[in-house]
C-alpha cells in the first residue's frame, strides 16, 4: 500500500493530486494500472507518462448492463467473458458482435467502442493476468473498510476516519508482505526480456 487519504469525489482533479503526492514522494517506474474510475483515468497521464491502463474487466461487465433490457438474455453478457489469447479474444469479439448487434444494438456499440481497454491485462505474463485484469484485490479491502468503518457511524473529523482506515492498511499491509506473493516480478522480467528478443 502506498498512501491513502480522504477526498470529497473520486474526480480527475482530486486523483491528479493523490498521484503527484505520490510522485514528489519519490514513486516511479510505473508501467502498468488497473482501475475503474474515469477520473483517474483522465489523471494519469497528466502525471505518469508510458503507462498502461487496464480497465477493471469486472466493471466492464457490470457497465455492460446500462446498455441492455432488463431481461437481456444471459448467454449474451455470458459471452463477453474471455480468458484466453488475445488472437481468439479478437475472434470471438468479431462473432460476438455479428451475432448480438441487430438484437441488441446499444451494448454492441459500446462494447466496440470500449472494449480495447480492457484488454491490456494481454501485455503482461500469463500468470500475472488474471490478477491484473480487475480490481477485485482492492475491491474486497475496500469491503473491509467499510465493515469496519460502518461499525463507528459517524466520526468526529476527517482525522478520525483517516486514523482509523490506516490503521487497517497497515494491517492489511502487513499480511501481504507475509503471505505468499501474489505477483512473481521474475516473470515480469523474462516477459519483458522475450518481448524485446522478437522486437529485435
Amino acid at each position: 500500500m502506498l498512501a491513502v487519504e480522504l477526498a470529497n469525489r473520486e474526480s480527475r482533479s482530486s486523483w491528479k493530486d493523490f498521484m503527484e503526492t505520490l510522485k514528489a514522494r519519490g514513486l516511479h517506474g510505473v508501467e502498468f494500472i488497473v482501475s475503474d474510475h474515469p477520473g483517474l483515468k483522465k489523471a494519469i497521464p497528466e502525471v505518469i507518462t508510458g503507462v498502461f491502463w487496464q480497465r477493471c474487466y469486472v466493471h466492464f461487465l457490470r457497465n455492460a448492463l446500462d446498455y441492455v433490457p432488463r431481461k437481456v438474455e444471459d448467454h449474451c453478457l455470458r459471452e463477453l467473458r474471455w480468458m484466453r489469447s488475445i488472437a481468439e479474444v479478437r475472434r470471438d469479439l468479431a462473432g460476438w458482435l455479428a451475432k448480438w448487434g441487430v438484437k441488441y444494438p446499444n451494448l454492441t456499440g459500446w462494447v466496440e467502442e470500449n472494449i480495447e481497454e480492457t484488454l491490456t491485462y494481454f501485455r503482461l505474463p500469463l500468470a500475472h493476468r488474471k490478477h491484473m485484469k480487475s480490481t477485485s484485490m482492492l475491491e474486497r479491502l475496500n469491503e473491509e473498510i467499510r465493515r469496519r468503518t460502518y461499525v463507528v457511524r459517524i466520526f468526529s473529523n476527517g482525522d478520525s476516519c483517516l486514523r482509523l482506515v490506516r490503521a487497517l492498511i497497515v494491517e492489511r499491509h502487513e499480511a501481504w508482505l507475509e503471505d505468499h506473493r501474489y505477483l512473481n516480478m521474475d516473470l515480469l522480467k523474462e516477459h519483458k526480456k522475450e518481448a524485446l528478443r522478437q522486437a529485435a
